[in-house]
C-alpha cells in the first residue's frame, strides 16, 4: 500500500543561482523521517536533426565528472521562460543552428528520488546553420553524428550523460518511425 508522506517541517539549507537544497521532516510509514530535496527550475533537451540526418552534439568539460563529456544540447529553463522558446534559444546558443520547427516530445524527472528537476525533450528540425552564442564561461565543441554512430557510442559506454542517453533512444525511435 502506498503511504503519502506529509511534510511536517521544511528547512532551507542552501539557496544558489542554479539550485537550492531543502531538508524536509516528513510523516513516514513508521514514524518520522527526513528527505533532502534539490530544487531546480527544470531544463530543456533538444534533439536537433539536420537535413543530412545528423544530430548536433556538444562536448564540454564537466566538473562533476572531471572530464570532457559528449552531450545532447540542453540548458536550464529560466524562471518564467516558455520551454519551447528556451529549446530554440539553447539550440542556437550551443550549436549555432536555428530550427525551422521545434516540437515537444516528452518530459520527466531527472532524478525523482531527491530532485524537483523536470527535463523537457524537444525535437528540432529544418535546421539552418549559424553562429553560436556561448555563455561567458562556456567552452564547447560542436560535433555532428549520425544516429547509428551515437547509438554505437551509447552501447559502447562512451555516452555517460543520462539525458543524452534518453535523447539518443528517442531520436533513434523518432527517426525509424518517420522513415518507415
Amino acid at each position: 500500500m502506498i503511504f503519502e508522506e506529509k511534510t511536517i517541517e521544511s528547512e532551507r539549507i542552501y539557496e544558489g543561482r542554479i539550485l537550492s537544497l531543502r531538508r524536509d521532516r516528513v510523516a513516514a510509514k513508521n514514524g518520522e523521517s527526513y528527505r533532502e530535496i534539490v530544487e531546480h527550475g527544470g531544463g530543456i533537451v533538444i534533439i536537433g536533426i539536420t537535413d543530412e540526418g545528423k544530430l548536433p552534439m556538444v562536448r564540454q568539460y564537466r566538473k562533476a565528472a572531471e572530464r570532457a563529456v559528449l552531450e545532447i544540447p540542453a540548458g536550464k529553463l529560466e524562471k518564467g521562460e516558455d520551454p519551447l522558446e528556451a529549446a530554440a534559444r539553447e539550440l542556437k546558443e550551443e550549436t549555432g543552428y536555428t530550427a525551422g520547427s521545434v516540437k515537444y516530445i516528452m518530459g520527466g524527472y531527472s532524478s525523482i528520488g531527491y530532485s524537483t528537476e523536470v527535463l523537457r525533450f524537444y525535437l528540432a528540425e529544418g535546421l539552418v546553420p549559424g553562429e553560436t552564442d556561448f555563455d561567458e564561461n562556456e567552452a564547447i565543441d560542436v560535433e555532428e553524428y549520425t544516429i547509428d554512430e551515437l547509438f554505437a557510442m551509447l552501447m559502447g559506454g562512451e555516452l555517460i550523460d543520462q539525458k543524452t542517453i534518453v535523447a539518443v533512444f528517442l531520436a533513434k525511435e523518432l527517426m525509424q518511425t518517420c522513415h518507415s
